[in-house]
């Protein structure tokens, strides 16, 4: 739930227009920062890494997660959200916002209508700001349907639309990341008049617009594109998860959504703690040489959790991911042989999973390129 200061989405790139009284803006700004001040906001978790690095580096933010668990599915509840809120109170924060992620990343899940309207209720009563990230709206390729907040605040609920605000890209469901350009749907005239004026500071240029234009225009392609996409992440997800199956791991069972899957590891952890996940996290990407991220990078709170992505690569690189994880559960370890001490090993002890943030935010990332690229063994 946020320290005084602008937030920002790094990087993306915004347009904006006005229709009737609803505001949809885009602009551009170096640091892409929306000022929108406040204390403290609340957040779903397990929660896209980007979040840390775009709301806390530069602006002194402070984010307060909103527990999930496992036995539920990661769904987030009311009583959840009341625990958060609460113990930021307790902590004498103030707290002046929610921002939820839907389709979840890294979890692949969407939030259903109840949910949503018990989110709604929720930002009503405390009258604090709703920020949802719908960044991965069309990449749902199974039932149930997307639903988008903008749907929920139509409804016949209780709702100050001037709370309610929406981040999208076109980064992710039209692959087009290179392009960074970005939209944020609000109904608040004092976030849009503040945007407008970070608009100047740098604007998508002209070949950019016209061209997003032109493709945006286009339903027919667009319609194609999206089925084409949802149809190829659905046969990719399929395969996937069947494949680690087969090495007797599980995924997240309620996913159908986003470009990656949360894998099940805590049977492969020595002991239930997030140092002997990290330790695992080192043995995957230095010995199996996979890319895969631990879930204390997203602040879950049961350690064993991995994120893995699975839309970036061919098919065959796939088979080539799939064989190695499968090499490496089924590997008959000696646990008798002495533990040969890499050079890597010694100087990243964590006694958190929080102690992690700056080494996986980092922006100099420590793999350059995925150990999955061009692979073929």
């Amino acid at each position: 739930m946020c320290g005084q200061s602008s937030s920002h989405w790094s990087g993306l790139h915004y347009f904006a227009w006005r229709y009737n009284s609803e505001i949809i803006l885009t602009f551009v700004v170096e640091d892409n920062s929306l000022n929108t001040v406040r204390r403290n906001d609340g957040g779903d978790r397990p929660i896209s890494i980007i979040f840390d690095r775009d709301l806390r580096w530069r602006t002194g933010v402070k984010l307060i997660p909103v527990d999930s668990e496992s036995s539920n599915n990661f769904k987030v509840t009311r009583e959840a959200l009341e625990k958060a809120y609460e113990m930021a109170k307790r902590d004498n924060i103030k707290v002046k916002g929610l921002l939820i992620t839907n389709p979840s990343n890294p979890l692949g899940t969407m939030l259903d209508r109840e949910t949503l309207r018990s989110i709604v209720r929720f930002i009503n009563e405390k009258n604090i700001h709703l920020v949802c990230d719908e960044i991965y709206a069309a990449t749902v390729f199974s039932q149930p349907e997307f639903i988008s907040i903008a749907e929920i605040v139509q409804e016949d609920i209780e709702c100050n639309l001037n709370l309610v605000h929406i981040v999208y890209s076109l980064s992710k469901d039209m692959g087009f990341p290179g392009l960074r350009v970005g939209i944020i749907y609000s109904y608040n005239d004092a976030v849009v008049s503040c945007a407008r004026k970070m608009s100047s500071f740098g604007l998508v240029s002209s070949q950019t617009q016209y061209m997003i234009a032109s493709m945006l225009s286009d339903d027919e392609f667009v319609g194609k594109f999206i089925r084409e996409s949802k149809t190829r992440m659905a046969a990719r997800h399929r395969v996937f998860t069947d494949g680690l199956a087969q090495a007797s791991i599980n995924c997240l069972r309620t996913s159908n959504a986003g470009l990656f899957l949360w894998m099940d590891l805590r049977g492969l952890l020595k002991e239930k703690t997030f140092e002997a996940e990290m330790a695992l996290w080192r043995v995957i990407i230095h010995e199996v040489k996979l890319n895969v991220s631990p879930g204390c990078s997203f602040h879950c709170t049961e350690p064993g959790w991995f994120r893995v992505c699975i839309a970036n690569m061919d098919d065959q690189t796939m088979e080539v991911a799939l064989s190695r994880i499968r090499t490496f559960v089924n590997k008959d370890v000696d646990t008798k042989k002495p533990k040969r001490t890499l050079r890597w090993q010694g100087s990243l002890k964590l006694s958190s999973p929080r102690i992690y943030d700056d080494f996986i935010n980092s922006p100099h990332s420590p793999l350059p390129q995925s150990p999955l690229v061009l692979a073929r063994n």
